[in-house]
C-alpha cells in the first residue's frame, strides 16, 4: 500500500481531489457538485464584522499548524482527519503548501481553520472554535488575505448549514475543475517569502 506523501497530495488536488480517512483507510473524494465560497459573494453578519473589528481575537498565521488540525479532529462524533492525514498535511505546511488561520484571545488558541495552497487556489479543509465566532473570525480574515493577494478560488468541498451562511455555494464538478485551471495558472502568495 502507497503512503500518502505530499506530492501526491499536491497532484490530487491539482485535479480536484481530496483525501480523507474512513473507517481506517484513506479514501479519495470529488464531490458533484462542489461546495465553493466566492469571495465576492461572501457574507459576514453585522454582529461578526463587528466582532472582527473589536479587536476580540487576534489573527494569526501558521504559528499552531499542527494543534489546529488535531482540534479540528476532537469531535465527539468522530473524525476523518487521522494520524497520517496530520503527519502529511504538516509535512505540506513545512513545504510552505498547507496553512493555517488561527484565532487567539489572551494567548490561547480560540479557533481557526486549515488548508491548502496551489496557485491561485485555497482548499479549504477544516475549521474549529473553543470561543464563540473564533473559526467565523478565521474565515473573516482568510477570505480578506485571499481578495488582497489576488486567489480566486475558495473551496469548501461540501455546503454545510454553517457554512451556507456566509455564501457557498454548489456548482458541477465540470466548472469547478474550469475555475480550478484558472486558479492553479495564478501565481498568488498566501504569506511573505
Amino acid at each position: 500500500m502507497e503512503l500518502l506523501t505530499p506530492h501526491i497530495l499536491v497532484s490530487a488536488y491539482a485535479q480536484g481531489i481530496f483525501p480523507m480517512g474512513v473507517d481506517g483507510q484513506i479514501r479519495w473524494f470529488s464531490p458533484d457538485p462542489r461546495a465553493i465560497l466566492p469571495l465576492e459573494d461572501f457574507r459576514a453578519s453585522k454582529t461578526l464584522k463587528q466582532t472582527c473589528r473589536s479587536g476580540k481575537f487576534e489573527i494569526r498565521l501558521n504559528t499552531q499548524f499542527r494543534e489546529v488540525m488535531v482540534a479540528c479532529g476532537d469531535r465527539p462524533e468522530g473524525t476523518w482527519i487521522t494520524s497520517e492525514i496530520i503527519d502529511v498535511y504538516v509535512h505540506l505546511h513545512r513545504l510552505g503548501l498547507a496553512h493555517s488561520v488561527e484565532a487567539w484571545k489572551r494567548d490561547k488558541l480560540a479557533g481557526g481553520l486549515y488548508g491548502v495552497v496551489l496557485g491561485g487556489a485555497f482548499f479549504g479543509e477544516s475549521m474549529f472554535h473553543r470561543e464563540r465566532d473564533a473559526s467565523k473570525a478565521a474565515l473573516v480574515a482568510l477570505v480578506e488575505r485571499m481578495k488582497v493577494r489576488g486567489f480566486t478560488l475558495l473551496d469548501v468541498q461540501y455546503a454545510t448549514g454553517h457554512l451556507s451562511q456566509f455564501g457557498v455555494i454548489e456548482i458541477p464538478r465540470e466548472d469547478y475543475l474550469r475555475r480550478l485551471a484558472h486558479a492553479l495558472e495564478l501565481e498568488c502568495s498566501f504569506v511573505d517569502q
